[in-house]
């Protein structure tokens, strides 16, 4: 896992630099000051509008609506005088359940286009395996439970709860349409072409999606007709400046050919705070956000197709939990590994003198620099060195030990240190000395976007064999696409991975 390597990369295959690759044998060059790392911006102070509020609190409505029409439905089906007792442990499993699977299927989320005819089937069918867990819960304890105890009982509270939660969903719809239409949201839109301009004009002329366009950003519009009734603010590098200035919490890209600047923007805008959706110039795309199995992420916007991204790395319950394996999976191996991380350092000491770790800057989270821990493979001449110098796996300086320990990727234990201290996470990008972040970030401008999110022991690219000297384009690549897809799932599988390849360690 380790990459503190020997020379440059090669021009043709990393080509981090944008020119020609360093002369071999020539000195190297001086390390210039880090260029100023690609903070994340905090998110500008913004009035939420009255339709910002109404869309924050209709998960909270539709969940209520949906355990009232639950609760109604079960003293309707019940048929006889009944007791809290009669009630309760059935009851308690079926609203559990429905309410899990209702969030599960994203149906307490808010859409473009709401309707309760659209939510209707998967309303039904988890109605009805919420019932089924309810009656097997109701068997266990052996007791009758009347609402299920025959099939009228459980056509009935089916048919109540059906009706109840289509009229309460319906009055919460009805509800948000009014309120957006009283006080839209600005937004900006990207993409000022054919398709971007027919997006302003919808969102203008139908109000029911809440949404007020103020301007278009492109990178290189065409030649424009007079009195568009949306200008045109300039390229995405007046993103951040527009999105302050005019109090914008909403983005619609709807660029036919999207390219680094709208991805640029994309990426902008979710550090900004910005809630993104995303118009495909193909139109056949629809077809898929139809099939979506998540109905709020796959809509439409008076029929064009549209989805909603999410904010990778805004999510504080998702953080949370990805805080929460880090803390508790470093401690534990910690511990465990304290025999092995002592046996190392008496390796290291008798091998090679004092000063078993080696301290290095590290660009993390936010572009902050930390010091990254490892066990010393090679004492370097000068913290030149130390900064500028690629690939050290052939340097004839490496003794036994430290080629042991790079073969074997033992030096980075220590690194569980800066994972429990909130300088890194298990899984993330693999961070990178200051002065190659600059050079990395002029020859690939998506290379920064890389610091999203913490930066981690192994990640996405490492599983997929990029490490040492291979392409840095292929792991900016993957590294953004881990933090853009992201699921604690993801982390788990890439940790499992990486645990198998240390079985067969290759001395990357």
């Amino acid at each position: 896992m380790s990459i503190e390597n020997e020379s440059a990369p090669r021009s043709g295959r990393l080509a981090p630099f944008g020119g020609a690759a360093p002369r071999l044998g020539a000195p190297p060059p001086s390390v210039p000051a880090p260029a100023p790392a690609p903070a994340t911006a905090p998110a500008p102070v913004r009035r939420r509008s009255l339709t910002d509020r109404a869309e924050a609190a209709l998960p909270a409505v539709l969940l209520a609506a949906d355990a009232a029409a639950a609760c109604i439905a079960v003293l309707a089906a019940h048929g006889r005088p009944w007791t809290p007792a009669d009630l309760l442990p059935e009851t308690g499993a079926l609203l559990s359940a429905l309410l899990l699977l209702n969030g599960s299927g994203g149906l307490h989320r808010s859409r473009l286009s709401p309707s309760v005819l659209d939510e209707l089937p998967a309303l039904a069918g988890r109605a009805a395996v919420a019932a089924a867990l309810a009656a097997t819960l109701a068997g266990c304890l052996g007791r009758t439970w009347p609402p299920l105890d025959t099939a009228t009982g459980l056509l009935r509270l089916l048919a109540a709860y059906t009706v109840l939660v289509v009229l309460a969903r319906a009055a919460a719809h009805a509800a948000l349409l009014r309120i957006r239409r009283r006080d839209p949201r600005p937004v900006l839109v990207v993409g000022a072409g054919r398709l971007g301009r027919q997006v302003a004009a919808t969102l203008l002329e139908h109000p029911r999606y809440g949404m007020r366009p103020v301007g278009h950003l492109d990178t290189a519009p065409v030649p424009l007709p007079d009195g568009l009734p949306v200008p045109v603010l300039g390229g995405c590098e007046v993103l951040e400046r527009e999105v302050r200035r005019r109090g914008v919490r909403h983005l619609v890209v709807a660029a036919e050919d999207a390219d680094a600047g709208a991805a640029a923007a994309i990426r902008a805008a979710a550090r900004l705070g910005c809630d993104l959706w995303l118009v495909p110039g193909l139109r056949e795309y629809g077809a898929l956000l139809h099939g979506h199995r998540r109905p709020a992420q796959g809509d439409h916007l008076w029929g064009f197709p549209c989805l909603r991204l999410g904010r990778p790395g805004r999510q504080p319950v998702r953080r949370a939990a990805k805080r929460a394996l880090d803390v508790a999976a470093a401690a534990v191996l910690l511990v465990l590994a304290a025999p092995l991380l002592a046996l190392c350092a008496l390796a290291v000491r008798l091998d090679d003198g004092p000063g078993v770790l080696f301290r290095q800057q590290r660009v993390g989270l936010g572009g902050r620099a930390f010091t990254l821990l490892k066990f010393r493979t090679l004492r370097p001449a000068d913290e030149h060195e130390s900064a500028t110098r690629w690939n050290i796996a052939q340097d004839h300086r490496v003794g036994r030990v430290g080629r042991l320990l790079r073969r074997t990727s033992l030096d980075e234990l220590p690194q569980l240190w800066n994972v429990l201290r909130g300088e890194m996470s298990l899984v993330g990008p693999r961070p990178e000395r200051p002065y190659f972040v600059m050079r990395f970030t002029q020859a690939h401008p998506e290379y920064a976007d890389r610091h999203r999110v913490p930066s981690g022991l192994t990640g996405l690219a490492q599983v997929h064999g990029l490490r040492g000297d291979t392409s840095i384009e292929d792991r900016t690549r993957f590294d953004n696409h881990y933090i853009e897809s992201w699921s604690l799932w993801q982390d788990v599988k890439i940790l499992l991975r990486t645990a198998a390849s240390l079985i067969r360690p290759d001395g990357s």
